[in-house]
């Protein structure tokens, strides 16, 4: 790990966007909560949050980090072919969040393609970006 001992604490958020490529009928049954494993968004969310809490035991050279906020958000664009995963993260600390973003944009989508795998064979996670980082 890099040694951020010696910088000074700030407020640190980072956005991180994603992804996930899936046909009209599975969008549709996302929507109307017609998938068997369950409430897709709200399983995705609570996954995302997890996994950006746990960002420092998943890669190996990230500082484990007590974030103080994380949110995970979902929207179908009018093409109803995708679903855009946006996660943010913040933090008051000597390094930043962009990884626990990333991780949860990451796992969500991973998620949402474990969820709908059965009645969708085309799914496509793609576009995992960060959108965003910002240092107080």
């Amino acid at each position: 790990m890099v040694d951020v001992s010696a910088k000074p604490p700030a407020r640190r958020e980072a956005v991180a966007q994603g992804v996930i490529l899936l046909q009209r009928a599975t969008v549709a049954a996302i929507e109307k909560d017609k998938v068997a494993k369950g409430n897709v968004f709200a399983c995705a969310r609570v996954a995302g949050v997890l996994a950006a809490k746990k960002t420092g035991e998943l890669i190996p050279l990230c500082h484990p980090l007590n974030i103080t906020h994380c949110s995970v958000e979902f929207e179908i664009p009018p093409a109803r072919d995708r679903v855009v995963i946006t996660a943010a993260a913040s933090i008051t600390a000597a390094t930043g969040v962009e990884m626990e973003a990333l991780t949860a944009v990451s796992v969500a989508a991973l998620t949402i393609y474990d969820m709908c795998k059965g009645l969708d064979k085309t799914i496509r996670i793609t576009d995992i970006v960060l959108v965003s980082k910002l240092k107080k």
